[in-house]
């Protein structure tokens, strides 16, 4: 993660990761705009409908604003390594996603484009989730990568943990934390008691 390569233009955010993935495969994941959309850890979703393979819209609670918005939007593919989806009637004018080739593997730049703010109301619609998504995108990447052997992961993932809310994932992460690190001491008590039962011991 790193916020080189800056992007032209004063009215615009940016942030950069690297993953191990070849360009032409992190091109293929981000052509799934609904579950990189989702992946964002502070947008809770009411609603994602997509009309055709190049316009979407969606109800959506921006938690790092407050914001309810819908968001109505079209996508432009400029090449086979980049896309851009165009937002109407807000303040955020596009979100560019931008692939380049490194040593190991991509690198992923997604570029958030404003109109000129104003002051008051339109300041508050200003995205501060930007870098978060960027890290969860990452860490998406390499769970990915890490666990996508195991049947049915990717099916889960899509289906069951990206539709939960927010709040919900974390919960249901800590859930199966606990849970994990109970077996871990279930497994052990019982390894402690076979070796001293084969030890003999009174």
């Amino acid at each position: 993660m790193s916020g080189g390569g800056a992007p032209p233009g004063r009215d615009a955010a940016w942030v950069v990761l690297e993953t191990s993935l070849d360009p032409a495969r992190l091109a293929a994941f981000c052509r799934d705009l609904e579950r990189l959309y989702r992946i964002n850890p502070f947008l809770e979703f009411a609603s994602w409908e997509q009309s055709a393979p190049d316009r979407f819209r969606a109800e959506v609670l921006n938690y790092s604003n407050g914001q309810r918005i819908v968001m109505m939007a079209s996508v432009t593919r400029t090449s086979d390594h980049a896309l851009r989806v165009d937002y109407a009637e807000r303040l955020k004018k596009s979100t560019r996603f931008e692939i380049e080739p490194t040593p190991t593997g991509s690198r992923l730049t997604i570029t958030d484009e404003y109109n000129p703010a104003g002051a008051g109301a339109q300041d508050a619609e200003v995205d501060r989730s930007l870098h978060a998504w960027g890290v969860a995108l990452k860490t998406y990447l390499e769970r990915d990568r890490r666990w996508g052997w195991i049947p049915l992961y990717r099916w889960c993932m899509r289906r069951v943990w990206l539709p939960l809310k927010p709040a919900a994932r974390r919960v249901t992460f800590l859930i199966m934390v606990i849970g994990l690190a109970d077996i871990v001491l279930i497994a052990l008590g019982l390894a402690i008691y076979w070796i001293e039962s084969g030890r003999g011991v009174p």
